[in-house]
């Protein structure tokens, strides 16, 4: 099953699920902010991803981090942060069920689906 995660007023999320539906893709969505977050898959997704990749460095949530918590951000932080504030993890989060992709663009996403068979 595809899991697309976001939060629901995001605009890219918005993009994204418009895309999905556009395109006929099946897939379930998942507000974190609403349904919250799993500890052990968020650490999945940094592991697989890397904190970097998976923290949104130019968010406003990420700005609202202190200068020691920007400054010390490491994978066991990250976790800790993207648990506390959900919307550190750059939006949306493409779950395909064989991999994760942070973000979103049409180009991205039409590359996606035509290399995996879902």
């Amino acid at each position: 099953m595809i899991t697309l995660y976001g939060i629901k007023n995001c605009d890219t999320v918005r993009k994204a699920r418009k895309w999905l539906d556009a395109h006929g893709v099946d897939y379930q969505f998942h507000d974190f902010r609403e349904q919250g977050l799993d500890k052990d898959a968020v650490a999945a997704w940094i592991d697989e991803l890397g904190w970097q990749n998976l923290v949104n460095r130019r968010s406003t949530s990420w700005k609202g981090l202190s200068e020691q918590e920007r400054s010390g951000m490491n994978d066991e932080t990250a976790l800790q942060a993207t648990l506390k504030h959900p919307t550190l993890i750059k939006r949306p989060l493409l779950d395909t069920g064989h991999q994760r992709y942070p973000g979103f663009s049409a180009a991205n996403y039409a590359r996606i689906f035509s290399t995996h068979t879902l």
